[in-house]
């Protein structure tokens, strides 16, 4: 059964790190909907939804997908490149104990989850503002043993790798080219995101169904126009605050029961 743990959203978010976009006013009441909208999302797609605390003093905490990378035989947890989110680890560590033996990236190693892209046995891993080459030696070194390969993707003009950059299935990339370095991505096909819509790579894709920001319609239709099955899902609010769709959710194979504490 596939799981999802996902994080409310903290009423500091406003708080929150930007990197490439300007700080504007975020909705509190609004952005919550959103959020459990997306959860709603995820359980109608048959995933159970797993919602850590919210913590107040966490604003970045909602984007859980930062914190580790879950594989079939391991979770690793991260060291985030935003010093200010290295208290949102150990929740998030707690709470995979309970399915996967967690291995942890050590300084000075930098690494986050929004810049590991799996596809199969495949981790690309974008060297970026918040993931640094110590980061991608450690977990080349870490998933090696498990048969994973591990490729290193320039990534500039974004915060991550996947913010540039997702697997829509059938082989094929959604990415915008002017941020990342598709030179390591040669063996997929390659969808272009409209000009218009250079935000919109990130999509969430889950039983070959991708989700796509509402706010980007002319890719929800380049997609279509391709014969992939889409839906969209508002998360304007939360756009504000530099995220996508992968970044609210830890998405694994689940073969444990739920952790003690959670809420589902």
């Amino acid at each position: 059964m596939l799981t999802a743990i996902t994080r409310g959203v903290s009423p500091s978010i406003a708080a929150c790190e930007l990197t490439f976009l300007p700080r504007q006013t975020i909705d509190l009441n609004k952005s919550i909907l959103q959020h459990r909208r997306y959860e709603g999302c995820l359980r109608e797609f048959g995933l159970r939804v797993i919602s850590l605390a919210v913590d107040p003093y966490l604003p970045d905490a909602v984007f859980v997908e930062d914190a580790a990378i879950v594989l079939d035989e391991v979770a690793v947890v991260t060291q985030m490149g935003a010093e200010t989110r290295q208290r949102e680890i150990d929740g998030v560590a707690n709470a995979l104990a309970h399915f996967r033996k967690i291995e942890f990236l050590r300084p000075p190693a930098t690494l986050d989850g929004g810049d590991v892209m799996r596809i199969g046995r495949t981790l690309c891993v974008g060297l970026s503002s918040r993931t640094n080459k110590a980061a991608i030696r450690q977990l080349r070194k870490t998933v090696r043993p498990f048969g994973y390969e591990v490729r290193e993707v320039a990534v500039n003009g974004c915060l991550h790798l996947k913010t540039g950059c997702s697997y829509v299935g059938r082989n094929t990339l959604l990415a915008n080219p002017e941020w990342i370095d598709t030179n390591h991505l040669k063996d997929f096909r390659l969808i272009r995101v409209p000009a218009a819509e250079p935000w919109a790579a990130n999509t969430l894709t889950i039983n070959e169904t991708t989700l796509v920001p509402k706010s980007f319609p002319q890719t929800r239709r380049l997609l279509e126009n391709q014969d992939f099955r889409t839906r969209a899902i508002d998360i304007c609010e939360l756009q504000k605050a530099e995220t996508g769709l992968t970044c609210l959710s830890i998405i694994f194979e689940d073969r444990l029961e739920k952790p003690a504490g959670a809420r589902s």
